[in-house]
């Protein structure tokens, strides 16, 4: 009796919400945009807060949530996955990791070398943090440029630090773009163990992203003014 091959299956490692302020997204807009793109695992990230996984998870259909957060710690961004508690922001980088385990978390860092976000984990901080972190994005979908990925798979190969992938979606229409094919897995632990069998895929987004999400900044921005 030969053993089956492991299950595999495709998960977005990051992506938004209206629960960010950068994001117009709905949680059923973003639940079935999830479906046809065909993902498995959705882990929802939403800016300093876990409602928008809350919310997706209560209504997810055909594919699993990841309730995350990515937290702007006072470093820079980290993204903590199989959350069931806000972590707050304007922490240090080891106090963020330190909640993050503190809940039986994952840690990742996203868009670590990225030259279009003011937010990412700077170098001096990454080589501090890097035996505490079990992934880094090596493939974000919202990078400006190809080589902030590239110099991102680099690290991760050099440092042992499985990678993984990301649409970083804001809009619908993001979903899909990107995307980490590992082997399938129940609770944290065996979500870290198989970050190793991963594989990514995908591809960039296209600079217009950009453009959209200050849009919807500015929108977001006029609509709380009206509503005041």
């Amino acid at each position: 009796m030969t053993d089956q091959p492991a299950k595999r299956v495709k998960v977005d490692m990051h992506m938004h919400s209206e629960v960010s302020p950068d994001s117009r997204m709905r949680p059923a807009e973003q639940a079935r945009r999830i479906r046809e793109s065909g993902l498995d695992v959705a882990c929802a990230t939403d800016h300093n807060s876990i409602e928008g996984g809350l919310r997706l998870r209560e209504i997810a259909d055909g594919f699993r949530v990841i309730v995350g957060e990515e937290i702007l710690s006072k470093d820079g961004e980290i993204v903590g996955l199989f959350l069931e508690r806000t972590i707050p922001p304007r922490l240090s980088a080891e106090e963020t990791i330190k909640r993050i385990r503190d809940q039986g978390g994952i840690v990742s860092i996203p868009h670590p070398f990225s030259r279009n976000r003011l937010n990412h984990i700077r170098y001096p901080v990454l080589e501090r943090i890097k035996g505490d972190i079990d992934a880094i994005e090596i493939l974000n979908a919202r990078e400006a440029f190809t080589g902030d990925n590239l110099r991102a798979a680099r690290y991760a190969s050099e440092n042992g630090i499985p990678g993984a992938a990301a649409s970083d979606a804001h809009r619908p229409a993001e979903i899909g773009a990107a995307w980490l094919e590992m082997d399938d897995f129940d609770g944290p632990e065996a979500f870290r163990a198989a970050l190793r069998s991963g594989t990514v895929d995908g591809q960039l987004s296209g600079q217009l992203v950009h453009l959209w999400t200050r849009m919807d900044v500015i929108r977001k921005w006029f609509a709380r003014r009206l509503g005041g």
